[in-house]
């Protein structure tokens, strides 16, 4: 049976970062718990925190499971993973600016070419052209897990448009409204300033034809989106403008924006939708989210597209096995957080070993996200098992597999008591003239007993992550 690095206990004894919890655990009788969950709940739905899943009957707009249970790190364990992060992200932005450039990495032998150039992710649209202060990736969201006291990997790079930073900001909301007393008790690291480090970071990249306070928007495909609460949140707290393609529109060297007041003119675009979908005459004719001319304003140097165009190749599944070399040949340093290790089923010895241990292995598509195209195979029947083969067989290069982790559990509430649940947790990294990010994020949880998969839309929950302060 395997063993789980539990984060709150070590053998009998409560491991430090915990140690104010075990009392608050202990004290809070069944029917108190489930009232605060039922409050916790009513909280979330009032404020409209909401998760649609594309492609599912029932309610369009269920809540994600919130578990009133925190995640503790100590100030020392954060510091540690923050280094690691923003190392993560600066190769990660070194990459971009080199692939759509000169490729060094590539003619130094460091990459395949192919993995780069023949990936759907390219956008040959922005090669040649660097992006203000050679940032691609605005905010890079940065999956973790944790097996073992010291032992933490990196699951998957997020470089496009990472979501669910809007459920870090709520849950902490509502575990200050509901438990003052706990954050009275406890010396716990502020998240709340993210929206202001966002606008900041956004602001610091302007284009070059800014030559004033620069305007920023948030490009939201729309209502209809599964994040689109979160697209309206952080507009809110930023005191930006949201805006649909429709709201927008060129002219001459740069983009406007529709208002009551007449057009007002847009420096920076935080756009939530994929590079597809952004500029109609570049990209998807179909289109009718983008703004049609967009990427020609872009690549003047009359407005800037946060994150980049092109920005998905440093994240494809296959690329991330790469990363810990990107590390090397861009910063000549050694990773401080360590890859998951992986096959790529696109080489030969790597496919043979994977097709001959797919009940051991977890495969996952390329360009897969959300925990959708995914085989874990402890967990799977032997007609899934069959199933995968077959995908993985016709088109070695869409698939990856990698080891079933150990995944650390924390205490979580669940309907017979407390008990341990596995978690991963999503860091937030913001890059524009700097590299910041809050002591914090967004931590998951699989709330089904035994189950590794946390992803919202496979029905895992989320939970507050405290950094405690030094």
């Amino acid at each position: 049976m395997t063993s789980y690095f539990n984060e709150m206990y070590q053998g009998d004894s409560v491991r430090a970062p915990y140690a104010r919890l075990q009392n608050w655990m202990n004290s809070m009788p069944a029917e108190l718990r489930q009232m605060k969950q039922a409050e916790a709940e009513a909280l979330f739905r009032r404020i409209g925190i909401t998760f649609a899943v594309y492609g599912e009957g029932g309610d369009p707009d269920r809540l994600i499971p919130f578990d009133m249970f925190p995640r503790v790190f100590s100030g020392a364990e954060w510091a540690k993973l923050e280094r690691g992060i923003k190392q993560r992200a600066r190769a990660l932005n070194a990459f971009l600016v080199d692939v759509y450039g000169r490729g060094e990495i590539v003619r130094a032998g460091r990459i395949p070419g192919r993995l780069v150039y023949l990936n759907e992710a390219y956008e040959k649209a922005v090669a040649g052209f660097v992006p203000p202060k050679g940032v691609y990736s605005h905010i890079v969201g940065i999956d973790l897990v944790r097996t073992g006291p010291d032992e933490f990997f990196v699951l998957e790079d997020n470089c496009r448009t990472p979501s669910g930073v809007s459920y870090m900001l709520e849950n902490r909301e509502i575990m200050m409204r509901m438990f003052p007393d706990l954050f009275r008790e406890n010396r716990i690291e502020p998240v709340d300033n993210y929206p202001e480090i966002l606008r900041r970071t956004l602001a610091s990249v302007a284009p070059t034809k800014c030559d004033r306070e620069p305007t920023v928007v948030i490009l939201t495909p729309g209502h209809y989106n599964s994040a689109y609460y979160e697209h309206s949140f952080l507009a809110d707290l930023m005191g930006v403008e949201l805006v649909e393609g429709q709201d927008l529109f060129v002219e001459g060297e740069f983009v406007f924006m529709r208002t009551t007041e007449g057009p007002r003119r847009v420096d920076v675009i935080y756009r939530r939708l994929d590079d597809a979908y952004i500029d109609p005459l570049c990209f998807r004719p179909d289109s009718m989210l983008g703004v049609p001319g967009l990427m020609d304003v872009y690549r003047s140097g009359g407005v800037s597209i946060c994150s980049a165009p092109g920005a998905g190749v440093a994240d494809d599944k296959a690329v991330y096995t790469y990363v810990p070399e990107m590390i090397r040949f861009y910063l000549g340093e050694e990773p401080i957080l360590n890859n998951v290790p992986t096959w790529q089923c696109g080489k030969a010895d790597d496919l043979k070993y994977v097709l001959s241990h797919l009940n051991e292995l977890v495969v996952k598509e390329v360009h897969g996200s959300g925990g959708y195209g995914m085989l874990v195979g402890p967990k799977a029947t032997a007609d899934q098992v069959e199933m995968f083969r077959a995908r993985i067989t016709a088109n070695p290069n869409n698939y990856i597999a990698q080891p079933t982790l150990a995944l650390s559990t924390t205490p979580t509430f669940v309907a017979e008591g407390i008990a341990p649940r596995h978690v991963d947790l999503r860091p937030y990294c913001l890059v524009g003239e700097r590299i910041e990010l809050v002591p914090g994020g967004l931590t998951r949880v699989a709330l089904t007993e035994g189950s590794l998969v946390v992803n919202s839309s496979q029905g895992g929950g989320v939970k507050d992550t405290w950094v405690l302060a030094e």
